[in-house]
């Protein structure tokens, strides 16, 4: 009793995985979730357990082979139907009995008694034909005899077949000629008869029955062309070889890695994790050993050495950053978050977006919109302080700190909690272009209640940023990149490449508690992992 064990589902939106390696062989002894096998899909490289004990009888999918969810994997019994002993005897069988039939089916009575006679005298062979119909090896041994006595039937064995008396002589040819099917299989035999000048010694019969297996030599060496399948797992020398799964095709990314350049040592070639990863860490030494000169040299800056007064603009950034930090208790709370799911949706909506609105689609109105989402849940982020008063503002205007070659500003998006991440895109990048041309009018830098900076843009992890009076809050959003990271596929725990980044707020501790900076955060993260933005898209 045998039970197939199929590809099971291996998360959201996975329809089909690639079996990269099996753990266990036909033949070997599994226990209940011990690991079959591993496979890769575009989201998870993982191991699929074993939901049964048993005996493997049967491996169904091969290795870098895709299939899709539900498929049978493996057969899993108690060992009794499988086996590889029990296909090969039957297998023998038809072998060796095809030529008996197809030779001489009426002579079969014929006792293997006088099998004798035929060895000692090779004249009477003919009566003898019906021997070989019992064993195949007198019957080999017979042409082998008369051979000897006459050169020209080994050279030409089938014309030969039905004139001469010994019909045996046909028995081998039929079974040597299918396997060779050409002239050179019939070259071993007609090398017999230089071999076969000692036949004057040849009537020491014992001889010919062991010189018979010999002869039948050929024939077992038929299967040798196999051996060159063998070899091709071996020949891609370089470069890659098959399939290769979406998960290897994403580290080598991360890592700048060039496939073509990497030896696979996975089954037929195929490039695995671990030679990506090998290649990656051979890299820089190679980067190191490098010339100098092959490196992008680095832009001395004018100001080196001479000095300059602060701008009228960089005079009021200072004053008020050090009057934030003295009138203020700040503080900083950071929360990574997972927005794979918003990287996808980007990436689908994008050239759409793009027509629609005539800007690209950032990471910024995503953060833009969860943030001001939030805000209206957690009002006391967007708030004031007023002497011993706590104002709540009726809106969310949001402040989107712009970099400039005179210094940072930061020009306010109003009423952010009602716009779509359409109109929040278009009004940060029209904000951002007009700061950076100098063309803002001075009400589009006041009324701010919430700033976002998106620290993010020029590389960083994250920062603690400084929280300007009168706000009490602003968000960090630092840079999105991809990495590995644990998650959980059908209640257990996987490696998989992720899109992540840290989202850091700094907050007024005078009326903003850790408690109410933890509770945003969350309440961001989650809008961000769930990334159901597709009724706000706007377009």
């Amino acid at each position: 009793m045998s039970e197939s064990v199929n590809l099971p589902a291996l998360g959201e939106s996975v329809t089909e995985g690639t079996v990269t390696r099996w753990l266990k062989n036909v033949g070997d002894r599994v226990e209940v979730d011990e690991p079959l096998l591993e496979v890769s899909t575009d989201k998870v490289d993982t191991e699929i357990p074993s939901p049964v004990a048993g005996v493997v009888e049967e491996i169904l999918v091969a290795e870098d082979e895709t299939v899709e969810v539900g498929t049978p994997l493996v057969r899993i019994g108690d060992g009794a139907s499988g086996g590889g002993d029990a296909p090969a005897e039957p297998a023998a069988e038809p072998a060796a009995a095809e030529p008996v039939p197809a030779e001489q089916p009426a002579p079969a009575p014929q006792p293997a008694a006088e099998q004798p006679a035929p060895a000692e005298q090779p004249a009477p062979s003919a009566p003898a034909a019906p021997a070989p119909a019992e064993q195949q090896a007198p019957a080999v041994s017979a042409p082998v005899q008369p051979s000897t006595e006459q050169p020209e039937a080994a050279e030409q064995p089938a014309p030969q077949a039905a004139p001469v008396a010994s019909a045996p002589v046909a028995a081998p040819a039929p079974a040597a000629a299918p396997p060779a099917a050409a002239p050179p299989a019939a070259a071993p035999p007609a090398a017999a008869p230089p071999a076969a000048a000692p036949p004057a010694a040849a009537p020491p019969a014992a001889a010919p029955p062991v010189a018979a297996p010999a002869a039948a030599a050929p024939p077992a060496a038929a299967p040798a062309p196999a051996a060159a399948p063998t070899a091709e797992p071996a020949a891609p020398a370089g470069g890659n070889a098959g399939y290769i799964t979406p998960i290897v095709r994403k580290l080598a990314q991360e890592k700048g890695v060039d496939l073509a350049s990497i030896v696979g040592t996975g089954v037929g070639g195929r490039i695995r994790r671990q030679d990506v990863i090998a290649a990656a860490e051979t890299a820089p030494a190679a980067t190191a050993s490098a010339p100098a000169a092959s490196r992008a040299p680095v832009e001395t800056s004018p100001l080196r050495g001479t000095t300059v007064a602060m701008s009228r603009l960089r005079k009021v950034i200072a004053e008020r950053a050090v009057a934030s930090m003295q009138s203020t208790a700040q503080l900083t709370s950071v929360v990574e978050v997972d927005v794979t799911k918003v990287a996808a949706l980007r990436v689908a909506v994008k050239d759409a977006f793009l027509a629609e609105t005539g800007v690209k689609l950032s990471f910024l109105p995503f953060f833009a919109k969860a943030a001001t989402e939030a805000l209206k849940a957690f009002p006391i982020i967007n708030a004031t302080v007023d002497g011993d008063s706590i104002v709540y503002p009726e809106t969310e205007n949001l402040s989107i700190a712009v970099d400039t070659e005179r210094g940072l500003l930061t020009p306010v998006v109003r009423d952010a909690g009602d716009k779509s991440i359409a109109d929040l895109a278009k009004d940060i990048a029209d904000l951002a272009t007009r700061t950076r041309d100098n063309q803002l009018k001075p009400d589009e830098l006041a009324g701010g209640t919430f700033t976002l900076t998106n620290t993010g843009s020029r590389g960083a992890l994250f920062d603690t940023p400084v929280v300007f009076l009168p706000q009490v809050a602003i968000l960090g959003t630092g840079i999105v990149t991809k990495k590995p990271a644990v998650v959980t596929v059908d209640g257990a725990d996987a490696i998989a490449i992720r899109s992540t980044v840290f989202l850091a707020l700094s907050y007024d501790h005078r009326i903003v508690d850790g408690a109410d900076a933890a509770r945003f955060l969350t309440a961001v993260k989650n809008r961000l992992e769930e990334a159901d933005f597709d009724g706000d898209l706007g377009i």
